[in-house]
């Protein structure tokens, strides 16, 4: 009895705060925030970052004793290798970067999400290898096979929970234009989910996608999978990877309307694409009755574009698309004008930070076209569509390893936990009660989907995008 008690009662000499936890969570916690300290002591004095690191080791100090050693021996160690090791194992919160003086992260990049500098996990790369070696014991977190036996790490369902509780998720798009004489909110059912693709998942993809347009270039791909058409003015010539089906945009030579091509042969939906389509169904972006069956990849070039349009109803609602590389604007509107080549006029433009999905369903589908303007600087989106069943091409196949695929369920499973199999206190009532927006709650499937914003940051947010506009 009394050694169970033990590492509970070292922990609260620190502070009585951390009697509100069992001993489970707070070693999960030390664990993660030590693989935070990088990050958090960036910037600071030695005495303030050596007042953090003894407040984080005092949450679990019997957990954390071997940790800290561990990795105090691997910055030194680490100190003195090649500073060119590109080895995406590496994260930026890693003992690595500090003593390499994080010359990658002072460097001018893009817009980052809270999950990609909290934690820089690459849990595609852990699907791809135990697909093709069915080992389940990977960790990625670090690339020297001798320290990862020595630290502890989380387990990747731990992770994932942490980093899936983190996805920020906005849906409370306003835009009002009249529509067949009726006011009508353009941007319903719009979504922006963020925190879904971590910075080293997203430089997995990139390099994937850069394979496939060398394979594309050489021939390699089936004949309707990958199209690079010659770029005759600004704005044109964006090169395509199609998977699942081949979409045509425009009437063909051969007389084909837009749309489905039930004849035409590309090739299948790649493993790593599929880890991201389970991503998006597990992390509630997708519903599980919606479950896509094909993608496009989209490779601009600076100057490309994609002009206003309504995606084709050969594919159902909702469907995503995911942002790589840079930063740029959508723009949504019922009535958008083309200024010049690649250069557009909206109502309303939402910015797409890299590793972000945008789910259309809706008036934000069906009702606002959309549009994105030239691009800056090199871009890469994929979308993730369903086809619609009588749109299917010939002797399609459904992909056995995307059926049954089912979200995340964690907060019953914490409820329990924290109350101990009893009725949760207030304390716990109230926390569920704000994470599912508000009194009435939410259905079981969507408490996930709900924005991650605090009051006065969604009230700005409104303030900042709320448009009304009267067209025709």
């Amino acid at each position: 009895m009394d050694e169970q008690q033990q590492p509970q009662s070292r922990a609260s000499n620190s502070d009585p705060f951390l009697l509100n936890y069992p001993q489970e969570d707070l070693r999960i916690a030390s664990e993660f925030l030590v693989n935070w300290l990088p990050f958090l002591t960036r910037d600071l004095c030695r005495h303030c970052s050596q007042s953090l690191t003894d407040r984080i080791h005092s949450i679990d100090p019997e957990s954390q004793n071997h940790h800290l050693d561990d990795n105090s021996n691997a910055l030194s160690q680490e100190a003195i290798d090649d500073v060119e090791d590109n080895c995406d194992a590496h994260s930026l919160g890693s003992w690595k970067d500090v003593a390499e003086g994080n010359s990658a992260v002072d460097a001018p990049s893009p817009r980052m999400s809270w999950a990609d500098m909290a934690q820089e996990d690459d849990e595609f790369g852990e699907e791809e290898h135990e697909h093709s070696n069915n080992n389940a014991d990977v960790v990625v977190a670090d690339s020297n096979p001798s320290e990862a036996t020595k630290k502890p790490t989380l387990s990747r369902e731990q992770r994932e929970h942490i980093r899936f509780m983190n996805v920020r998720r906005k849906k409370d798009f306003i835009c009002f234009e009249r529509v067949n004489g009726k006011l009508v909110n353009i941007l319903e059912g719009l979504e922006l989910h963020t925190g879904i693709i971590s910075a080293a998942e997203q430089r997995r993809i990139v390099s994937y996608v850069a394979s496939l347009q060398e394979m594309g270039r050489n021939g390699e791909l089936k004949d309707r999978t990958f199209s690079a058409p010659q770029k005759w003015m600004r704005g044109k010539g964006r090169q395509t990877i199609q998977f699942g089906c081949c979409y045509n945009y425009a009437v063909d030579r051969d007389g084909n309307p837009p749309g489905i091509l039930k004849n035409a042969m590309v090739d299948p939906i790649p493993h790593l694409f599929k880890v991201i389509i389970r991503r998006l169904i597990r992390w509630h972006v997708l519903p599980p009755t919606c479950v896509p069956d094909s993608c496009i990849v989209n490779i601009y070039e600076e100057g490309d574009c994609i002009p206003p349009h309504i995606d084709n109803h050969d594919f159902v609602r909702p469907f995503c698309t995911v942002s790589f590389l840079s930063e740029c604007n959508i723009l949504f509107g019922s009535n958008l004008k083309i200024v010049g080549p690649g250069e557009f006029d909206g109502s309303f433009a939402i910015p797409l930070p890299v590793g972000s999905v945008l789910v259309l369903n809706g008036n934000g589908a069906d009702v606002a076209k959309h549009c994105v303007p030239a691009v800056p600087t090199k871009r890469i989106s994929i979308t993730f569509r369903r086809m619609d069943a009588s749109k299917r091409p010939f002797g399609y196949v459904p992909e056995p390893d995307l059926q049954g695929i089912q979200p995340l369920v964690y907060e019953n499973e914490q409820e329990k936990k924290a109350s101990g199999g009893h009725r949760p206190n207030n304390r716990h009532m109230k926390r569920h009660k704000d994470r599912r927006g508000g009194r009435n709650g939410a259905t079981k499937s969507d408490r996930y989907s709900e924005p991650r914003e605090s009051p006065q940051s969604s009230q700005r947010s409104a303030n900042r995008w709320n448009r009304v506009r009267h067209s025709g």
